[in-house]
């Protein structure tokens, strides 16, 4: 072995919910591990997580603190670099996964918790204030603004329309003083008797910026000068896979980019796993740690059934 070479039962693309908890189903299992633990989770401007049972109210970065600390208790490996390539090496399912630095992993399986990428509405206001009042999740963030003045925000990406009405939709369960800017969307008027009936208010006219005084929503501006008090601010992101690893071992992927797999993470690629949100885009975190976890134990189950394959193989050849 090239002492620029590591061997791995399993190397793992993702550090986020998914790949730790994966790491850590792997390393308890005795197996190799590596996690390739790339760039920041997607929830890390976020100050809190919630619904995930025991965790509720805990910050993103404090979850895998603890993840992190868990896999490395049991032997699992953390590598924090990004990914350059990965060469499949055909028939053998064999893979090596080349870094930006440090040296090359050979595995034997590949599981791939890359994730997504939330693509925000171009206004003022809206990045800046992503994941403290500038929300995508009812589920996740609607209890603590509950009773506030919200607004959902609408925008012009194609699909996007339906999710925002869908939003609108949701959230008088959590407020019922809420505001619909369409923005640069056309509502029809099926939809603006929907939301009529719900109790959302729609105001019309192109969105200029949230105002923001004191690091906190205040408001939403339109064009035309007029502006609506608002505290809390929803808005439907465009998700975006985060499937080069995929889409360069040529795994099979859907019209959106979002990788084919079976119910527990398998691709169309032999040896090839995924996980949590560049799977399934609705997956929240405790999705994402047991599609995790559910991959790991199927990986593992290939594994011995590969390593008793050779056995008897090999005993076979041995008895001749």
């Amino acid at each position: 072995m090239s002492e620029t070479q590591k061997n791995y039962d399993v190397v793992i693309v993702g550090g986020g919910p998914a790949g730790l908890s994966a790491a850590l189903v792997l390393a308890r299992a005795r197996r190799k591990v590596a996690v390739v633990r790339g760039g920041p989770a997607r929830n890390a401007p976020s100050r809190h997580m919630h619904g995930f049972l025991t965790r509720d109210g805990m910050a993103p970065s404090e979850l895998i603190e603890t993840g992190v600390a868990e896999a490395a208790s049991v032997g699992a490996e953390l590598v924090d670099d990004f990914v350059a390539e990965v060469e499949n090496h055909g028939d053998t399912a064999d893979f090596t996964v080349r870094l930006t630095g440090g040296p090359r992993l050979r595995t034997r399986k590949l599981l791939v918790t890359t994730g997504l990428r939330d693509e925000l509405p171009e206004l003022p206001g809206v990045r800046e204030q992503w994941g403290t009042d500038v929300l995508g999740c009812p589920y996740c963030d609607g209890y603590e603004v509950r009773d506030q003045p919200i607004a959902v925000l609408g925008g012009s990406e194609p699909g996007a329309l339906a999710r925002a009405v869908h939003l609108a939709l949701m959230l008088p369960q959590w407020s019922r003083d809420l505001t619909f800017f369409p923005h640069t969307m056309t509502l029809s008027d099926a939809d603006r008797a929907r939301l009529d009936a719900r109790g959302v208010r729609v105001v019309d006219g192109e969105v200029a910026r949230l105002a923001v005084t004191d690091g906190r929503v205040r408001g939403v501006e339109l064009v035309d000068g007029s502006a609506v008090a608002r505290t809390a601010v929803f808005v439907a992101t465009t998700f975006i896979p985060n499937n080069r690893v995929l889409a360069d071992l040529r795994c099979e992927l859907d019209d959106g980019g979002w990788v084919r797999v079976d119910a527990f993470g398998r691709t169309s690629v032999d040896g090839v796993w995924a996980a949590g949100n560049v799977t399934n885009p609705a997956a929240n975190v405790i999705a994402s740690t047991a599609a995790g976890s559910g991959a790991a134990m199927m990986i593992n189950a290939d594994l011995v059934e590969a390593e008793v394959a050779s056995a008897v193989e090999a005993a076979a050849v041995g008895a001749r």
